[in-house]
C-alpha cells in the first residue's frame, strides 16, 4: 500500500476549473516536488490534497480517505504550509510554533511543557532557536518560512504539503530546507510534497518529483534513477529545450546539472 494516494482530483475555484483528473501516490519515507508554470495549479493542488479546498476525487492517506475525517483530525495528520502565513498579530516565535498544537487542545487548554520541549526542538531544527522569544512580524520572510515550518514539524503531522517555502530564502538555507526535509521523511512512516519553483534545486534535493501542466500530473521523475535523457524529456514540456547532466561535487557526491537550451 502507498503512503499517499491521490485519484481523480478535480479542484478550482467557483467555475473556473483549475485541477482534472490528477493522479498520483507518494511513498512513506520521501521528499517529493510539484514543478509547474506560474498559474499551473501547485497551490490548487496542495490545498486540495489537504481538504483545505473543495475538491472531486479522493486522497488516501495509508488507505484512509480524509475526505471522511473531521477538519481536526486532517489537520492533526496533514500540515499544510502557505507561502505566506497570514499572521498580523504580536506573537513571540515560540508562540507561532505552539500554534501547531491547537488541533490537539480543548477550547480553553494551554500547551503542556512537553509541547513547549517540542516547539523550542522544532524551532533549534530549522536554526531559530535563538529567536523564539523574538516578535514574529520582525523577523525576516525567510525566518518567517522556517518558524511556520517548525509549527509544522513540532505538530507531528504525518504527511507535509508546503507551497514554495524556498521562495524567501537565500542559497544556503534553500538546501538546508530541502535536506531538513528530506531528513525529517526518512526518519519515519511520513512523507512531505513541496511545490518548488527551482528545478535544479528540485533535481537534487528530492526523492521524487511531479509535472504538472495543463491541470494534470504529465508525468513522474526519480532524480537519481532515471537518466538524464528521461529527465530533459519531462522537464521540456515546461521549459522547452535542456540538457541534464550528472557530476560530483567536490565532496564526491552525485548532482546533475540544468542548462536551457536555446528554443
Amino acid at each position: 500500500m502507498s503512503f499517499f494516494t491521490v485519484e481523480g482530483l478535480a479542484a478550482g475555484y467557483g467555475r473556473r476549473p483549475v485541477l482534472s483528473g490528477v493522479d498520483f501516490t507518494l511513498e512513506a519515507g520521501k521528499l517529493y516536488g510539484v514543478l509547474g508554470a506560474n498559474g499551473s495549479g501547485k497551490t490548487t493542488l496542495l490545498k486540495a490534497a489537504c481538504g483545505i479546498l473543495p475538491h472531486r476525487g479522493r486522497c488516501l492517506l495509508e488507505g484512509q480517505a480524509l475526505e471522511t475525517q473531521s477538519v481536526r483530525m486532517r489537520a492533526r495528520q496533514c500540515g499544510y504550509i502557505p507561502q505566506r502565513s497570514g499572521i498580523g498579530i504580536d506573537l513571540s516565535a515560540l508562540e507561532v510554533v505552539l500554534m501547531g498544537f491547537n488541533p490537539q487542545l480543548g477550547l480553553l487548554e494551554r500547551p503542556s511543557a512537553a509541547m513547549q520541549a517540542k516547539a523550542r526542538e522544532a524551532l533549534r531544527q530549522v536554526g531559530l532557536e535563538d529567536r523564539a522569544d523574538e516578535n514574529y512580524q520582525h523577523l525576516s520572510e525567510g525566518q518567517k518560512q522556517l518558524c511556520i515550518l517548525a509549527r509544522t514539524l513540532a505538530a507531528d503531522a504525518r504527511l507535509l504539503l508546503l507551497d514554495e517555502p524556498e521562495s524567501a530564502l537565500d542559497f544556503q538555507h534553500r538546501h538546508r530546507l530541502l535536506a531538513l526535509l528530506r531528513g525529517w521523511a526518512g526518519a519515519g512512516r511520513r512523507a512531505a510534497l513541496v511545490a518548488l519553483h527551482d528545478p535544479a534545486l528540485a533535481l537534487n534535493g528530492c526523492d521524487g518529483l511531479l509535472i504538472l501542466a495543463e491541470g494534470r500530473v504529465q508525468g513522474t521523475l526519480r532524480p537519481a534513477a532515471d537518466e538524464p535523457a528521461a529527465i530533459e524529456a519531462a522537464l521540456r514540456i515546461l521549459y522547452g529545450p535542456v540538457s541534464v547532466r550528472r557530476c560530483q561535487n567536490r565532496a564526491g557526491n552525485p548532482q546533475l546539472v540544468l542548462l536551457k537550451e536555446e528554443g
